[in-house]
């Protein structure tokens, strides 16, 4: 495992190689560091890159052409030594191919690029996904940045204004860092009709992560005590999620962008009919970003 430092006036972050993850992610005006430092007392990661799966598979199995494949939570590829492949004063790139140990798990050959660049006073998050199988690829990527917060204090705010609707996991937490299953119930949630502030606590996360669908925000800012944005997340997802750990009072909160979702309790498990699924021909590319801007 390496690190890697990229830096411009504004930004400093820092990439490890063991799953592309950003360490760290410094405010060079006033030395603030924005993002969580993995502690393990409440989560020991920082901000891993999800896939081929975001979240659960029912059962943590996917069947396709008859065959099942057991993975965990989120993917393999958080868990991955990548392979630095550019770095320059304000850019990074990382690559990671299929090998024998993800055909246990996942059926295809891929190569996976995550790039980190550096625009003034903002940080673009590039997935570049190329299916090198000779087959239709099915997958999910997602991002799960954690960020520095108090919960007490701390507020968020949406894009989009009026009630949210957020779909709970079930109840049961299946693994320690608390992902199930998708409910069949749906809940709403206000932001405050003065500001488009939502107040954040433990009580809001008491159902692990809060679910949201269809479209309902294309960018999400942090707001602190003084209701100042701190930063914000842009991004051109339909779906995303906002997690903090259920009843730990945890000091962070993540702003998670998904192209893809855990399955319903009720999923037949085929890896092709997932909901939010993507898919490549041979040879194709999936290319997205997601951009952090710092106030």
């Amino acid at each position: 495992m390496s690190e890697y430092v990229i830096e411009n006036e504004k930004l400093k972050l820092t990439v490890s190689s063991s799953g592309a993850e950003k360490r760290s992610l410094i405010k060079k005006s006033d030395g603030i560091e924005l993002l969580w430092q993995a502690d393990p007392a409440f989560w020991g990661r920082t901000s891993p890159v999800l896939f081929p799966v975001v979240g659960q598979y029912r059962d943590k199995t996917s069947v396709y052409d008859g065959k099942e494949y057991k993975m965990g939570q989120h993917g393999f590829a958080r868990d991955m030594e990548f392979d630095l492949e550019k770095q320059t004063e304000t850019e990074l790139w990382f690559i990671l191919k299929d090998s024998e140990e993800s055909h246990e798990k996942y059926p295809f050959s891929f190569n996976l690029r995550i790039g980190y660049i550096l625009k003034g006073d903002e940080v673009e998050v590039v997935w570049d996904v190329k299916n090198t199988d000779d087959r239709v690829m099915y997958f999910s990527i997602g991002g799960h940045p954690a960020f520095n917060c108090d919960l007490d204090t701390y507020k968020l705010q949406f894009s989009k204004n009026g009630t949210l609707v957020k779909t709970p996991l079930i109840s049961e937490i299946i693994e320690g860092d608390g992902s199930g299953c998708l409910s069949g119930r749906q809940k709403k949630i206000a932001p405050d009709e003065q500001t488009g502030f939502l107040d954040m606590s433990d009580k809001l996360f008491s159902e692990d992560a809060l679910i949201f669908e269809n479209e309902q925000a294309d960018e999400v800012n942090l707001i602190d005590d003084k209701d100042e944005p701190v930063l914000g997340l842009k991004f051109d997802t339909k779906l995303f999620g906002v997690w903090s750990p259920v009843g730990k009072h945890a000091p962070f909160v993540c702003i998670e962008p998904w192209y893809g979702r855990c399955d319903r309790v009720d999923f037949s498990k085929k890896l092709e009919d997932r909901e939010y699924g993507n898919k490549l021909n041979p040879g194709e590319e999936f290319r997205r970003s997601y951009f952090i801007r710092v106030y």
